[in-house]
């Protein structure tokens, strides 16, 4: 009598936990019965599902909203496809076809050259970009090339910076110009100047705060620590660098827009290229801003920054 009640049990339960899941299920928009598909994977596979025949308006709007999603942004996205889809012919190889605009958007774009004597280089960026040790990689890539590298920690506001670049600047042999926490930045900044020329240094990389973008003190204070570089060196520095992470999608284009307007940003150093990101969102910078790309950092070691190579992007973004 007992088993009769316990199979009876079981049956009401699943009789009931069918209903539930139909009920849920009541109400869902149906897949759609035609359009392009685009199968799950990089970009390069979305490319070869949806150009693999005779592709029509779907499937060239389709790839659009590939690139979209792989935060290239709308402009950039919509003037590659156009150019691919001009290039375009039956039996064509559509993703080389697509390498190749991505390519051409970066055609001519120069990369981190600096002049003989004493180069000042400015780096900025929001906290979490990887920032410092972008730093520290730079000035092992320097210090790499024969130059006598010292770096400024004019990041006084955040609790560890002066620390933390301290550490990179050790192991790129390069030497830090630092004062205490809480110091005047531009003051900091002055005085790197000064101490590189006096020890026959011919490359300073200075450090700045990174709080958050949005914040207008913050631009304020990027553009006293500039205008101090530039009286200090009586120029302008050789490069304003603004590093971008590779994961943050859309808000990158936000975020150089406003480091743009506020120190004339010479050029972009992308990080965390290691992973599942593959930094679309410099197609966005590139187009929307014009600002190109110049450093990569691939790797969670010192040795880690390369010049930035368009090729080898593009292929990157089609991987699958």
């Amino acid at each position: 009598m007992d088993l009769v009640i316990f199979f009876a049990v079981g049956l009401v339960v699943l009789l009931v936990a069918g209903l539930l899941v139909g009920l849920s299920m009541r109400g869902r928009p149906a897949p759609p019965a035609g359009g392009p598909t685009i199968r799950r994977g990089g970009l390069g596979a979305r490319v070869r599902s949806l150009l693999g025949g005779a592709p029509g308006d779907p499937e060239w709007t389709a790839l659009t909203e590939a690139l979209v999603r792989a935060d290239a942004g709308t402009a950039a996205a919509r003037e590659i496809v156009s150019r691919v889809r001009r290039r375009w012919e039956p039996g064509a190889d559509a993703e080389q076809l697509l390498v190749q605009e991505i390519v051409a958007m970066f055609a001519g774009d120069p990369g981190l050259e600096l002049p003989p004597g004493l180069a000042v280089v400015m780096v900025v960026g929001v906290n979490g970009t990887g920032k410092t040790t972008t730093i520290g990689k730079l000035a092992k890539r320097l210090a790499g090339q024969g130059r006598s590298v010292a770096v400024a920690a004019s990041d006084t506001f955040r609790a560890g910076a002066t620390e933390q670049l301290g550490t990179w600047a050790e192991r790129a042999g390069a030497h830090l110009v630092a004062q205490a926490r809480g110091a005047d930045p531009g003051a900091v900044a002055h005085d790197a100047v000064q101490a590189a020329r006096a020890r026959g240094h011919d490359a300073l990389i200075v450090d700045t705060a990174g709080r958050i973008h949005t914040k207008q003190p913050l631009m304020e204070e990027l553009r006293k620590v500039k205008r101090v570089l530039t009286k200090a060196a009586e120029r302008d520095p050789d490069e304003v660098i603004l590093v971008v992470d590779a994961t943050t999608g859309q808000n990158g284009i936000a975020q150089a827009r406003t480091f743009l307007e506020a120190v004339e940003v010479t050029g972009i150093a992308l990080t965390k290229l290691d992973g599942a990101a593959r930094g679309g969102v410099v197609l966005a910078i590139r187009k929307e801003l014009g600002v190109p790309v110049k450093l990569v950092g691939t790797g969670e070691t010192i040795e880690d920054l390369r010049p930035f190579e368009a090729e080898a992007f593009a292929r990157s973004l089609m991987r699958d």
